[in-house]
């Protein structure tokens, strides 16, 4: 069975820096398009970042803020975060995405075959 679980969420100062954490059970994470999104109250979700072999893609909001990585052998994909902002406040969400290599990685969410439940980011000013 597929699991995705984030962790590394907590409150931090405006400019500093998070790690996220995304660990993947019952799957191997090389094998598909990783992404990660967050949603803040009464937004729609938002793609970030994604990473596919050894492309990754950023949406402009984050570009040189924030970077994807990934250990195979933890089979854990990553998000480090730095100079956070308030406006970086929201749950964050880590997603599969099972379609061929060839397609990338997408920012899209509805491209997601399966989901974290996410975990809180809050970014105080």
């Amino acid at each position: 069975q597929v699991h995705l679980v984030e962790s590394g969420g907590g409150l931090v100062q405006a400019g500093g820096s998070l790690r996220l954490s995304c660990a993947a059970s019952g799957f191997t994470l090389d094998y598909y398009h990783i992404g990660w999104f967050r949603q803040a109250p009464g937004k729609e979700r938002e793609g970030l970042s994604c990473i596919s072999g050894g492309s990754t893609n950023y949406a402009d909001s984050v570009k040189g803020r924030f970077t994807i990585s990934r250990d195979n052998a933890k089979n854990t994909v990553y998000l480090q975060m730095n100079s956070l902002k308030p406006e970086d406040t929201a749950v964050y969400y880590c997603a599969a995405d099972r379609r061929p290599r060839y397609y990338g990685c997408s920012l899209n969410y509805s491209d997601m075959n399966y989901w974290g439940k996410g975990t809180l980011v809050t970014v105080s000013s």
